[in-house]
């Protein structure tokens, strides 16, 4: 997961895009729909007595013979919760899905961290106990050390586990996963809708990074082969051919259609992750929608 100082001072000119406006009582590099002290310039109103009179529009009182005092945009952070999916199904692949997600997990904390955002990243499987970051970007060895430390397998429910979030006002909500959950692949349950609608209700900017092996996206093993579940070990005798692949990748790639046409209802975003991109372009090219421009 180490990337050399060059990876990182380019990726600190970067922002993730917000759809609302925070209204958090921290300080940082976010727009707030509270008024504050910066130098961006918001409304008039009505001088009220115990306003600080260095705010009086004296133009404005020669012009009206009124007193208007100027309201100014104050700068709040946000928090970006950034959730990893740890089931076993993410410690397939060469290099492994978890791998990928991790390193994504860094990025996205480390562009967070440098506009002074708070970042909360998730386990979901332990979603009681977040890593909690602050201060910039010299929170980023706390966070490699957290990550380092994770292990990958069992099950996880993605649904249940954003539902634990302490989701108080506007923020960004970052999913890492693979969706190789049961009620995700039935398009007949509706999961991944009332997932994304949960999330714009609590008015999040909701990121879906869809990490998927590049052995997965691009099936190259042919012939007879034993299919082992990697969470529950049951297993399924199958024989891939060209027909049966192709096959799968029609039901893959309707799948990953599923998913953006959901996030574009409620204007989220996804964004397929694999494990045989380069990582640089991945971050600086695929996924440049992500950030303000």
């Amino acid at each position: 997961m180490v990337l050399d100082a060059s990876f990182y001072d380019t990726l600190s000119r970067l922002k993730l895009a917000m759809r609302y406006r925070s209204t958090m009582a921290l300080s940082g590099n976010r727009k707030s729909t509270q008024k504050g002290s910066s130098t961006e310039f918001s409304d008039f109103r009505e001088y009220m007595p115990g306003d600080d009179i260095r705010r009086i529009d004296w133009n404005a009182y020669g012009r009206l013979d009124r007193l208007y005092v100027k309201e100014y945009m104050e700068e709040k952070e946000i928090v970006v919760s950034i959730l990893l999916d740890t089931s076993a199904s993410m410690d397939y692949g060469a290099p492994k899905k978890s791998e990928l997600a991790c390193r994504l997990a860094a990025a996205m904390a480390y562009l967070s961290l440098s506009g002074m955002d708070r970042v909360r990243v998730y386990d979901m499987q332990h979603m009681q106990a977040p890593l909690v970051l602050s201060g910039g970007k010299k929170a980023l060895p706390k966070l490699t050390d957290w990550l380092g430390q994770r292990t990958f397998d069992g099950r996880v429910d993605v649904a249940e586990a954003v539902r634990k979030l302490d989701l108080k006002g506007p923020g960004v909500t970052i999913l890492l996963t693979d969706f190789l959950q049961e009620d995700f692949l039935d398009a007949g349950t509706g999961s991944i809708d009332k997932l994304l609608r949960y999330l714009d209700y609590a008015r999040q900017k909701t990121i879906l990074l869809h990490i998927l092996a590049k052995e997965e996206l691009h099936v190259e093993y042919t012939g007879t082969r034993n299919l082992i579940d990697m969470e529950d070990g049951e297993s399924l005798r199958l024989t891939l051919d060209d027909t049966s692949i192709r096959v799968y990748e029609k039901a893959l790639q309707a799948f990953i259609v599923r998913l953006q046409k959901a996030c574009a209802r409620v204007d989220a975003v996804h964004a397929v992750c694999s494990t045989g991109q380069e990582f640089r372009k991945l971050i600086f090219e695929d996924l440049r929608m992500l950030y303000d421009s």
